[in-house]
């Protein structure tokens, strides 16, 4: 296909198409005569899989390169492609003095993946993201909210095993990373309403009219 159908299938502007090649995101198209080249199907897969990553993964163009180098790296494992784009994704908090809090909240969490038995994530993002998580929640006098932690461990457990469950049936290793991408940034917010819900029907049952009580 020509760029200027590539741009219809895809809803990306020709300019940006030209501008994602120049920068190397995206192979050039096979040149066909002096002036035109043609594109298929590798390069729709690949232009969507960029928009994920730049609309709603937020990525930098940079870290967009790192995904792609990796994708493209054929000693990766898929592991190991999923493993860099995700870690792109975890929310980085300032970095702060360690205290006692977050000396204490570090142990919880290595408790936690050992006891879980949870693998490769010593390098992970995640780790030190859960670890302020839980010291703020020390420093403000509610450390003892670290209770429910292994009933998040279920829940996020099983949320990860449907995660990867649906994206394994995609064919092509951009379409897995499309996938993981697009599920990880809206799943977060499907998981938020869910949660909401799931406490209001909750708090209803326990305290509101469902529970025998009058309702506020």
């Amino acid at each position: 296909m020509r760029i200027g159908e590539l741009s219809r299938r895809t809803g990306v502007p020709v300019p940006t198409i030209k501008y994602y090649v120049r920068e190397g995101l995206l192979p050039a198209g096979e040149l066909t005569s002096p002036n035109q080249a043609s594109y298929g199907d590798a390069h729709e897969r690949r232009l969507r899989l960029i928009r994920a990553l730049l609309d709603v993964g937020g990525l930098k163009v940079a870290a967009i390169g790192d995904v792609l180098a990796a994708v493209d790296d054929p000693s990766k494992s898929v592991h190991k492609v999923l493993g860099v784009a995700s870690d792109l994704l975890v929310q980085r908090y300032p970095e702060v003095e360690p205290d006692e809090a977050l000396e204490t909240a570090r142990e919880q969490v290595a408790d936690l993946v050992a006891r879980r038995e949870w693998q490769d994530v010593d390098d992970c993002p995640a780790m030190e993201a859960l670890a302020g998580a839980l010291a703020t929640l020390h420093r403000i006098g509610h450390g003892d909210f670290s209770e429910v932690l292994d009933a998040y461990a279920d829940a996020a457990e099983g949320v990860a095993r449907a995660d990867l469950d649906f994206v394994a049936t995609k064919a092509s290793l951009d379409g897995v990373v499309e996938r993981v991408i697009v599920g990880t940034v809206l799943g977060e917010a499907m998981l938020a309403a869910l949660r909401h819900l799931a406490h209001v029907d909750r708090s209803s049952r326990m305290y509101g009219s469902a529970a025998g009580h009058p309702s506020k």
